[in-house]
């Protein structure tokens, strides 16, 4: 066996018989000796002209190459200690996975409902005829990003393996591309089938899954976190308790809080989410008038810029994708972006947001730890104010809100519920407002054709992660101020995306592991 680097054009990379022969000829091997052929990376190179797709691949000699993923040694549970794990988002499930390798029953309480019928509040809410607080794109199973894009691409590598969990989501149905692509990506048409393949592994394994449940308190005996008990009155539990709910689950802060469980304010970051014609931003980042042609993926971006000590960045950006809403009641509008997994919506769209640290927020110092809470749900509200109807949001060129001038119109857009004209200049914060706008200039100029009139920004993108941080120990993952609870996930302040969640997932089940064999 021998991995081999090897450079091709885009239309050469996408034939099978292409890759093979060009293996061969770099690796000095004939055809004819390779019994078996294996791409282990992938990565589009569009630095300069001509654009070149890099693949790094493995090629075999007399053999077989071994497995594409490895075997993963899950029992059934159905009789074994079990643990309660809130929410079915990607670091809930996850953590039952893990719980299954590990020999204990993950009992599952979601808020929302299954993906099924998760689909049909979706659809309602597209088309902006109402929006269900339990069951949107943040709340129901499979957690926010089922809904909202499914990118795996993280920075993330700490106490978990990316790998593994993209080997267990391939496993469940996803492209074999997530295994090698530089930017792996499912899309949001495929990830239901993917959860619910999940689901059906949980449950054939022995695990209990509770939709509709949402948990108001915990269940303590002897100074341990022991179950949960949810609005309807029914109580669960077992030998701990991992709290996976997610960033938009505020209402779990607020009992923790009367548990006297310590909560600290952590920086996050809030904007709005911007959108060009995906063809403009194929040209820029391809170099060419006409675009990405045939062979190419819809192109994206990665900018950052530092103003007066506070990053402005794109995040979650998705080409050929189309902006959703995202808030999760009707006091507030939230913006957010999906993409499909063909990305081949005729937009392009990115968060482009500012850095909140506590320090920025003495203003809402009354709030202690719930800081960052309360000043995102006060943009929120705001963007309420300067909405329309329903989930109509405040939106305006981007053009006109660099040079602080109102939008009289909106160019074509992705967003169902629809869009309103509004001065966001005048009522964004000012720690974000002059950043933006200077970010923006800079952005410009690196990006020629990014500043246009045919651009919009619409308002707010306040979900990109949580602005409170659930107090663990650091190695045994569990709460100093209650032992058995496992804070896990985005909501609890420790990660930030599919992958990074999922890991953080797995380092919970493992701590509950450690924990009772302690």
């Amino acid at each position: 066996m021998r991995e081999v680097e090897i450079t091709l054009n885009p239309e050469d990379a996408s034939v099978p018989k292409q890759i093979r022969k060009r293996a061969c000829q770099d690796a000095g091997i004939s055809p004819n000796a390779i019994t078996d052929i294996r791409i282990l990376k992938r990565s589009v190179d569009a630095r300069r002209k001509p654009i070149v797709v890099r693949m790094v691949v493995s090629i075999a000699v007399n053999e077989p190459l071994p497995p594409v993923i490895q075997l993963f040694s899950w029992r059934n549970v159905a009789k074994a200690p079990s643990v309660v794990v809130v929410g079915a988002g990607p670091a809930g499930l996850f953590a039952s996975l893990r719980l299954l390798e590990l020999g204990y029953k993950p009992i599952i309480l979601e808020r929302g409902k299954s993906v099924s019928d998760r689909k049909r509040d979706i659809a309602i809410l597209n088309r902006n005829q109402g929006l269900n607080p339990d069951s949107n794109f943040c709340f129901g199973e499979g957690g926010a990003g089922t809904f909202s894009d499914g990118k795996l691409y993280t920075r993330s590598k700490k106490r978990g393996d990316v790998r593994r969990v993209l080997e267990i989501l391939h496993l469940h149905g996803a492209d074999e591309s997530i295994l090698y692509d530089s930017h792996p990506h499912i899309g949001t048409d495929k990830l239901p089938a993917i959860i619910t393949a999940i689901r059906e592994t949980l449950l054939l394994h022995g695990a209990e899954f509770h939709f509709g449940s949402t948990v108001t308190d915990l269940v303590v005996q002897n100074g341990q976190a022991k179950g949960v008990q949810t609005e309807h009155g029914e109580e669960y539990t077992g030998v701990g308790v991992i709290l996976a709910t997610g960033h938009s689950a505020t209402d779990v802060y607020r009992f923790l809080d009367r548990r006297q469980v310590v909560m600290q304010l952590k920086g996050f970051a809030m904007g709005v989410r911007i959108e060009h014609p995906q063809h403009l931003i194929d040209q820029i980042q391809y170099h060419s008038r006409e675009g990405r042609g045939k062979y190419l993926p819809a192109s994206e971006y990665s900018l950052v810029k530092n103003v007066v000590g506070r990053g402005v960045y794109s995040f979650c950006m998705c080409p050929g994708g189309i902006i959703v809403p995202s808030a999760t009641t009707d006091f507030g509008i939230v913006v957010n972006g999906m993409s499909n997994s063909l990305r081949n919506s005729p937009f392009a769209n990115s968060g482009l947001v500012v850095e909140i640290r506590p320090e920025d927020l003495s203003g809402y110092s009354e709030h202690g730890a719930f800081a960052g809470l309360a000043f995102q749900e006060e943009l929120e509200k705001t963007a309420r104010r300067y909405g329309g109807p329903g989930q109509i949001a405040p939106a305006q060129r981007l053009t006109d809100f660099v040079e602080g001038k109102s939008s009289v119109s909106l160019p074509d857009h992705s967003y169902h519920p629809g869009l309103v004209c509004s001065p966001m200049q005048e009522w964004l914060p000012e720690i974000m407002r002059f950043r933006l706008q200077e970010a923006l200039r800079f952005f410009g100029r690196r990006m020629k054709g990014f500043m246009t009139r045919e651009a919009i920004m619409a308002g707010v993108e306040s979900r990109t992660s949580s602005p409170i941080r659930i107090l663990r120990d650091p190695e045994k993952g569990y709460s100093p101020d209650l032992p058995g609870l496992f804070p896990a996930g985005e909501g609890a302040g420790y990660a930030g995306g599919i992958v990074s969640s999922a890991i953080d997932g797995e380092f919970a089940a493992n701590s509950v592991r450690n924990f009772l064999s302690a």
